[in-house]
Formats: C-alpha cells, structure tokens, sequence
C-alpha cells in the first residue's frame, strides 16, 4: 500500500470516529479523543516513512513545543466563547494559536525543558478553563452534511503538510501538526449547537488528552533515532493509551453527561 492511500484510509477514520463518539457520549469525549495524537500522530508517522530519523525526531520536537499553541488555543476559545458567537471566537482564538506558535519556531529548547513546559502548562491550562459551565444535554440533530466535511477537511490537512514538509523542515512541519483543525471542527459544532458551554466541554476534554499527546511525543523524540520507526511507534502508541485510560477515568468522573449516556 502506497503512502497516498494509506493517508485516504486513515484520516477519514480518525475523524469520523472522534465525531461519531462525540455523538454517543457528548462533546467532552469529542475533545478527550482529538487530544490523543490523531493529526500530528499520522503527520510524524508519514514523514518517518519517508525522510530520514532525523528529521523526524526533529518534527517530534517541533510538535512536542505545538502542544503550549494548543492549550492557549483552549483558554482563549473557551473565555471568548462566553462573550462572542463562534467566528469571533474562533478568530481570536486561531490568532492566539499563531502567536505562541510563532515564538516556539523562534525559542529552540532541549527536550526535556520542553515536555516540562507542556505540562505544567496542560496543568494550568485544566485549571484557568471556566467554571460553573457544565453542558445541559442537547438533542438538536447536526445536518446530514456535517460529517462529510469534518472527514473531507481533515484528510486535506494531512495531505497538504505531508506534502510541503520537505520545503519548511522539520521544526515548522510538527509545529503546523499541531493546527487545532479537528479541535476547531469539534468546538465550532458544540458552540454553534450548545453553546459556550458546549465549547467549554470539548477543549476541557481536549486539555486532559494532551498529556497523552505529551507522552507520545516525547516517547517518540527519544527513540525514532535508536530504535527505529517500528519500536518508537509502537511504545508511544503504547504510551498513548496507558495516559489516555487515566486521564479518560478523570474525564468520566467530571462529566456527568457521559454518565448519563452509559446508564
């Protein structure tokens, strides 16, 4: 199977199955899912196959320091969302997304420095996100197109920077990996059908899965180059749902709309 195929197979499922539980057990599992390494996962995994270790430990480093984007990303949407409807939001939010990005292609730090800046800041992060918010249950239907979208837009995404790395390098490629895309996707729908509250529920859930995506790549930085793509994929895989049967158990007992849903 060639990489242009696999690439079609993939991120179809990825996305059509984080929107699909997001519809089974509400916009807070949504976020917990795309949390997990499921654009930049894929990203890394294509550029691994076809460039050399190094740029691929360096990409996984890059993506690695895209995690502080993602949780000002989730600050800036969730308090905005309290105020202004969901372009606004999403606006100021993408806005802030660039910022952060832009001084961590410009702030080149060691590893470990790094992976303790992510998540002290997922930390943080989890700890300034509204309170007071809990979503009501909404049994408003998204139309019949929205699926196709979400699916179509993120396979894009992934071919388009698998396509363009060799001509930004590996720093820049793993950060753009970190572009909220699904996030975005997932939030929009929740904001538009339930409401800051809704929005609040997906990014409180996207906080708790990025410790596994924190995992994940630091796993990977560590090993891509020793161990070879095989092993360093399959212990940050491993790696990914060890931290995310944590971090989901932290999810459950917070959410009581996924309670709801299970009874």
């Amino acid at each position: 199977m060639n990489l242009l195929a696999l690439k079609l197979i993939l991120a179809p499922l990825i996305i059509g199955g984080a929107s699909l539980a997001g519809r089974r057990w509400g916009p807070a599992v949504s976020g917990w899912l795309v949390g997990m390494p499921l654009t930049s996962g894929p990203v890394l995994f294509f550029l691994a196959l076809s460039h050399e270790s190094a740029f691929a430990a360096s990409a996984a480093l890059g993506t690695l320091s895209g995690g502080l984007s993602l949780v000002f990303f989730c600050l800036s949407y969730a308090w905005l969302a309290m105020r202004f409807k969901w372009p606004l939001t999403i606006t100021g939010s993408i806005l802030c997304f660039a910022a952060v990005t832009t001084l961590m292609q410009n702030l080149v730090l060691p590893l470990a420095p790094i992976f303790a800046m992510v998540v002290l800041a997922i930390l943080v992060g989890i700890w300034l996100m509204p309170k007071g918010a809990e979503l009501v249950a909404n049994e408003t239907k998204p139309g019949r197109w929205d699926l196709p979208a979400r699916v179509l837009i993120g396979t894009s995404f992934i071919l388009g920077l698998t396509g363009i790395a060799p001509f930004i390098g590996p720093r820049l490629t793993g950060l753009l990996s970190t572009i909220p895309l699904y996030t975005a996707i997932l939030t929009i729908f929740a904001h538009r059908l339930q409401g800051a509250a809704g929005a609040a529920s997906v990014l409180r859930g996207l906080l708790l899965g990025l410790f596994s995506f924190a995992g994940f790549f630091l796993v990977l930085a560590v090993l891509i180059e020793s161990a070879g793509v095989a092993a360093a994929f399959f212990t940050a895989i491993i790696t990914v749902l060890a931290v995310q049967g944590l971090s989901f158990l932290r999810l459950r007992k917070s959410s009581p709309y996924i309670r709801k849903k299970e009874q």
